[in-house]
């Protein structure tokens, strides 16, 4: 990629524990198609033609079996150990990112089908001026609102409702303030972290294969879209 054009990197923060799938390893340590959540996500990563470097933060004792399982992938890749939460781990992340780089994007692990359209996307609309992007999908369903006593108050307009997806993207130096000025809690979406800084943040098209393992069902979908691209010849 040449000097002129901004260097992005990829954030993979993945040394969350995935208790809803059970108990059992770190959630991107399970295997997909016999083979671990992470590797999946990485590799998916590495085909995105704006991508330059990687970095992923692990648990402490999955550094070097997460850098042994990555090795085979042609794309820079750091690893790193990962806090306890996913904001101390991007935190972590961010500052083993090298001067140059200039975008970057937050992926989780748990997405390991992400397109790399979605990808070349987030940073095509960074690299045009936006501060913060993330993709998403419109609602489907009905969205209704309820008070604690499970009392429906008022139906949603889906119209305007955005289902929030990974990788969400960063001018490198806004992503740097929001965590600079975090309080500390555990972020579960950066770019809500640049909306409370009051920075603008655009919205691109994501996709329907770009969903969140988080559940048991949701890796039957994951192996079904696998096979799926298998067949046709695509990344697996």
């Amino acid at each position: 990629m040449g000097d002129d054009v901004a260097r992005t990197a990829v954030i993979v923060p993945a040394a969350g524990r995935g208790e809803r799938l059970g108990p059992g390893a770190p959630k991107a340590l399970r295997t997909l198609a016999g083979q671990p959540i992470l590797l999946h996500a990485v590799r998916n990563l590495a085909t995105a033609r704006d991508i330059d470097l990687i970095v992923v933060a692990v648990p402490d004792d999955a550094v070097e079996e997460s850098r042994a399982m990555l090795a085979g992938i042609e794309m820079p890749i750091v690893i790193v150990s990962g806090g306890e939460t996913r904001q101390d781990s991007v935190a972590r992340a961010l500052l083993a990112l090298p001067p140059e780089v200039a975008v970057v994007l937050v992926h989780d692990a748990a997405r390991p089908l992400v397109p790399a359209d979605v990808v070349d996307r987030v940073v095509a609309a960074v690299r045009a001026g936006a501060p913060a992007v993330i993709p998403t999908l419109g609602v489907v369903d009905t969205i209704k609102e309820a008070d604690d006593r499970g009392v429906v108050r008022r139906t949603l307009n889906r119209s305007t409702l955005h289902a929030v997806q990974t990788p969400q993207g960063f001018d490198r130096a806004v992503l740097q303030q929001a965590h600079a000025d975090s309080d500390g809690g555990d972020a579960t979406d950066d770019a809500g972290m640049v909306e409370r800084m009051g920075v603008e943040v655009k919205v691109v098209p994501g996709h329907e294969e770009a969903f969140k393992i988080t559940r048991p069902l949701d890796l039957v979908l994951a192996e079904a879209i696998l096979v799926r691209r298998r067949a046709a010849g695509g990344v697996g």
